[in-house]
């Protein structure tokens, strides 16, 4: 499939807000919205996006639908976010319209729940997608998103990397190359045997996860295996895993991870803030091809720019 790559944005650029899974409160949006003022950014708050029911849910399926198609279709907006993750966006997918989306291609930023519409986004239209800062989760926060990468991401057309000051560092050792694909474990698991899966593609598998304890990272790693999705894999990196459990709990995690990836040949990375996090959120382009250095001080180099124009 044809890599389809969005628009960068720009100082004055204007963002859509949605709230594609569960329910956002409106003063932590209305404060993430405020800060994406200041930094010089117009924004959308579409018509759904503070909508509160049925059960957790921030909205109806059809409202939360029409809120995204609108976003596409909408001249003005350069970009879409997403208030927060949750529960809930998996139950869009089937009734996404792939020729309104094809053709008003643009920057989607979320992570947790989103990770479904990336997938989607890159199976159905070979769009570049961006997991990155949220509008509730994060800009509501003063240190939430990682301002270097979300500008090297969605406002740069040159390459850049990431490495230690990310959080990044080295399980195994070794270089590879491949297109970075991945997100939110338990989503992107839970999707395997559905129409709605990830490709298996390949490449660098970026994976991190919230209040997930070691002997699920194995159960979850087992799976993708035997589904065939780390055949072609040439590294993986994964998540700071503050978030999966105590800090004593953390060698318990590694030791699983490596248990699992026993016969994976390629370098492995750890610790790269991305999605779950409590500041400094790291935005990565999806569907580009990136570098990994790990046999030194670690570095993932995204050698193809993600945004264009």
């Amino acid at each position: 499939m044809k890599l389809v790559k969005p628009r960068a944005l720009k100082e004055g650029s204007t963002l859509a807000v949605v709230s594609p899974a569960s329910l956002a409160n409106a003063e932590v949006v209305a404060a993430g919205v405020a800060a994406l003022e200041r930094r010089g950014y117009r924004v959308k708050v579409m018509a759904h996006a503070l909508d509160r029911g049925p059960l957790n849910f921030a909205g109806r399926v059809e409202d939360r639908v029409a809120d995204l198609h609108a976003a596409f279709a909408d001249a003005e907006v350069d970009a879409i976010l997403c208030t927060r993750g949750g529960w809930g966006c998996a139950e869009l997918l089937p009734w996404l319209d792939k020729e309104l989306i094809a053709a008003n291609p643009k920057a989607v930023v979320g992570y947790s729940d989103m990770t479904s519409l990336h997938v989607w986004l890159r199976r159905e239209i070979g769009l570049v997608s961006f997991q990155g800062p949220m509008v509730a989760s994060d800009f509501s926060k003063e240190i939430g998103p990682d301002l270097a990468s979300w500008t090297s991401a969605l406002m740069r057309e040159e390459a850049w990397s990431i490495g230690a000051e990310s959080g990044l560092r080295v399980l195994r050792a070794g270089r590879a190359e491949g297109v970075l694909t991945g997100g939110c474990m338990s989503i992107y698991a839970e999707a395997l045997g559905t129409p709605y899966a990830a490709m298996a593609e390949g490449g660098i598998l970026f994976l991190e996860d919230v209040g997930t304890k070691a002997w699920q990272w194995d159960r979850m790693l087992l799976h993708l295996r035997y589904a065939g999705m780390l055949e072609g894999v040439t590294g993986i990196v994964f998540g700071d895993m503050a978030s999966c459990g105590e800090a004593a709990e953390a060698p318990g995690i590694e030791a699983a991870l490596l248990h699992a990836l026993r016969d994976f040949a390629g370098p492995i990375g750890i610790g790269l803030r991305s999605g779950h996090v409590d500041g400094g959120n790291v935005t990565l382009p999806f569907g580009v091809r990136v570098r990994l250095e790990f046999a030194g001080p670690p570095r993932v180099e995204f050698v193809e720019v993600s945004v264009e124009g």
